[in-house]
């Protein structure tokens, strides 16, 4: 083997590891979310699928301890990374629609597609050791030496791969590379005698993967306008007709995130526009704070609605915020303020009062941020608040029973700092159970509300209001205490 080509072959496939991990999480988002229940069960299955490779790895070197085998094995694996490409659209759409449990969903997804790949690469550093270590008294100096390249690949993959790869490159193309690397990476590791077969492996290996993209069939993105990573989310945007008008759609991460007639200025979706009622309860609006742009639907409509108010909005992506402008006509308004920052990091530093705050970072129920749900979270909203503020959080949940978890805990911790906090489900259902979005009504006012209006559309979203008590039986959620990821199961998912 060449110099150094067993060193060089170790760091990358320890690149290559970590890589794959946060490459999974973009493959997983579009139809699992990001929620902790999805990070638990990719990390613990690409950990366990190491394991094995290792005590395999290990097991098969000392058996025969060859290059031509240790290349194989670079091969097998480089290859495999390369069909997850154009394997995990269909396979991810059937899963997600053949089963109702996220945690049964998330783990079989993670080992169809993850586990032989990541047990192939769990084999080399073993391998390697056996290859590389000759002599007893260099075991120690050998074994650390793989070992520790190794562990600097997966560093250089990790910050290569979040920082340069995913948001510049995109999912596909980054499994790609990937796997085109590897694939070279076993060519070279191999004895020049045997070099033929590991030209014909690589000529099989472009043939499959040419093969592949022909007959994937892609359904999951043939509609997109956009398919893009950023260094936050997995961004999809597609037109699509809507009671036979043309609509423009943003996802992120698999959910509906914004929505926009394309010859309309009305909005699209109807929890949007019940965050309206702020100048109900609090006339004469002159600040207000978003959290979460998104396509920056309501923040335009509120300030087309409220011509001296002005807006501060906080979008953690700025990549969303480019696309907005690109694709749902975000142009630069005088009164809007933009921040590319996390929502909770705003609250914590920012000194500045708002007459209303508007949270519509909930907006999917498989990744709520829940530093945004806690009770230190919302006392920082409260004193942010003019003395009539309005704090509006749209929550996706059901109003009773299994998928109400969530609501229950967020009310409960709302109540806890508000002396006013009301519920408007958006639509009108003899069944309190069903799952749909959720208007939570905050007032810093003591005050008592009044809950109608003579102006029609507010009236019309006044009537929705919830009248029945609120089950209290949850802990507040706090940041130490803030278990969402399994209130919202019961959401996602069939009692």
């Amino acid at each position: 083997m060449r110099k150094y080509m067993l060193e060089s072959a170790v760091f990358l496939c320890g690149a290559a590891v970590m890589i794959y991990e946060l490459i999974g999480s973009r493959m997983l988002a579009p139809y699992l979310g990001t929620s902790l229940i999805v990070w638990t069960s990719l990390i613990g299955v690409i950990l366990a699928s190491l394991s094995i490779g290792y005590w395999y790895g290990g097991r098969i070197a000392d058996r025969k301890a060859e290059a031509v085998i240790f290349s194989r094995i670079i091969f097998f694996a480089g290859m495999l990374i390369g069909l997850t490409t154009y394997l995990y659209y269909d396979l991810l759409f059937m899963i997600s629609h053949a089963f109702s449990n996220l945690m049964a969903k998330s783990f079989i997804s993670t080992v169809l597609l993850f586990v032989a790949p990541s047990i192939l690469l769990g084999m080399i550093s073993p391998y390697a050791v056996k290859l590389k270590v000759k002599e007893l008294s260099d075991m120690g100096r050998g074994v650390g030496n793989l070992y520790a390249l190794s562990t600097a690949g997966s560093i250089g993959g990790t910050f290569l791969a979040g920082f340069v790869l995913i948001p510049h490159l995109g999912t596909n193309a980054v499994l790609k590379v990937l796997s085109v690397l590897l694939a070279v990476c076993s060519l070279f590791c191999r004895p020049r005698r045997q070099m033929k077969e590991g030209v014909a492996l690589f000529l099989v290996f472009l043939a499959i993967h040419a093969g592949a993209g022909f007959l994937s069939r892609k359904y999951a993105i043939q509609d997109w306008i956009l398919d893009t990573d950023t260094q936050y989310s997995r961004i999809q945007i597609s037109d699509d007709l809507y009671n036979l008008r043309w609509v423009r759609l943003m996802k992120i991460n698999g959910q509906l995130s914004s929505g926009m007639f394309r010859s309309d200025p009305d909005l699209l979706i109807p929890y949007t526009k019940y965050y309206r009622l702020a100048a109900h309860f609090n006339p004469g609006l002159k600040k207000a704070l978003m959290i979460g742009g998104a396509g920056y639907v309501y923040p335009m409509d509120f300030l087309d609605r409220n011509g001296n108010a002005s807006l501060d909005v906080v979008e953690i992506d700025p990549k969303v915020t480019e696309l907005a402008q690109r694709y749902f006509g975000l142009k630069s308004y005088d009164r809007m303020r933009i921040y590319h920052e996390d929502g909770r990091a705003f609250i914590n530093r920012t000194a500045s009062k708002y007459d209303a705050i508007f949270n519509d970072a909930y907006s999917s129920l498989f990744s709520i941020p829940y530093q945004l749900t806690t009770i230190e979270a919302i006392r920082n909203m409260y004193s942010l608040l003019n003395d009539n503020g309005v704090v509006m959080v749209n929550i996706i949940s059901s109003l009773e029973g299994q998928g109400s978890k969530f609501l229950r805990a967020e009310y409960k911790t709302f109540m806890n700092v508000f002396p006013q906090v009301y519920l408007f489900p958006v639509e009108i259902s003899g069944n309190p159970n069903i799952v749909q979005n959720i208007m939570l009504v905050a007032l810093k006012s003591g005050k008592q509300a009044v809950i109608t209006s003579s102006n029609r559309e507010y009236n019309d979203y006044l009537s929705h209001l919830w009248q029945q008590k609120v089950t209290a039986d949850l802990p507040i959620l706090t940041d130490d205490f803030a278990p969402v990821d399994y209130y919202i199961m019961g959401a996602i998912q069939p009692s």
